[in-house]
């Protein structure tokens, strides 16, 4: 073979291999940088209020505040934490209020129970905080475990939750609903706090966070009736273990003199990223709940005190 003939194919078969090379590489990072919005921590002994309590012992040991706890349905146990680098975290963003807290849940299930916990890396991202909470998911992971991530069989990049949005013409982070507008911040706490107390909507309250610096108080709160009831949603979408139990409760946030919401459509889609449209336990077996989730709200928000 001429010696010309020789070079090119070596110089095509070098620049071949360091195409491969380079697209495994590209892989390989993307894959690293993959996030899913649950971690599983590694298994333990007792009931969903045993592993609830040692997760509160736990948590409080390394610094975080209870501000609440929610039992969705007998099986299930939820915790609410916030700490005041998240607090800070969720202030220096005008949106990152619905950041401040964290969530802990224990499930039941026919191998034991459950214990899992909202990724702090991942909800930063898809709630576009400056700060990544690499601090607060080290500690929680430090506090409960880590056995592995959850959620979502590819997970998502930085840029992916940024953005993200189930599919075409759905909303995305910045397309929250407004529910109601008071005379004042004053006011719409207290129309909130009354709603929730009342059970207005088949409300109730789990928690309060207030944001340093901002006329802002997140509100966790319990669907409990209907189509937009949590028990509903979770017993239609949520039948294969490791369980998204920690994406309860939903959130009421007051900014200034209105109350909002994040849309059902994002809200339950950025921690159910793997659901699919249509078929047994998809989007459309809860096509209701996104409608009677903000009349719900709604209710509460709008309530007199």
């Amino acid at each position: 073979m001429p010696r010309f003939l020789r070079s090119g194919r070596n110089a095509l078969l070098a620049a071949g291999l360091l195409l491969a090379g380079l697209l495994a590489f590209a892989a390989t990072a993307a894959a690293g940088d993959a996030m899913r919005p649950f971690i599983l921590a590694p298994d333990g002994a007792g009931d969903p209020q045993t592993r609830l309590n040692d997760a509160r012992n736990a948590l409080e040991g390394a610094g975080f505040e209870v501000v609440g706890e929610y039992a969705p349905y007998p099986q299930a146990r939820v915790l609410v934490v916030t700490s005041e680098a998240l607090r800070q975290a969720a202030a220096a963003s005008d949106s990152g209020a619905y950041a401040a807290a964290q969530r802990v849940a224990a499930t039941a299930t026919d191998g034991g129970t459950e214990l899992a916990f909202t990724n702090p890396r991942y909800m930063a991202a898809a709630y576009r905080l400056g700060d990544d909470l690499d601090g607060v998911a080290s500690s929680m992971e430090a506090a409960l475990g880590r056995a592995r991530d959850f959620g979502s069989e590819e997970g998502k990049s930085v840029r992916d939750l940024n953005r993200y949005r189930y599919m075409i013409r759905m909303p995305r982070f910045d397309d929250p609903l407004t529910l109601a507008t008071h005379s004042s911040h004053a006011a719409a706490v207290a129309a909130v706090e009354a709603g929730l107390a009342a059970g207005a909507g088949d409300t109730a309250q789990v928690y309060r966070i207030d944001i340093p610096g901002r006329d802002q108080v997140l509100f966790g709160v319990a669907l409990l009736g209907g189509e937009a009831a949590d028990a509903h949603i979770m017993g239609n979408i949520d039948g294969r273990s490791p369980h998204h139990t920690p994406h309860l409760p939903y959130e009421l946030l007051v900014d200034g003199d209105t109350v909002q919401a994040l849309d059902a459509r994002f809200r339950i889609a950025i921690n159910f990223p793997d659901l699919s449209m249509m078929g047994s336990g998809s989007f459309m077996s809860i096509r209701s709940a996104p409608d009677a989730i903000a009349e719900s709200l709604a209710a509460a928000a709008n309530h007199a005190p």
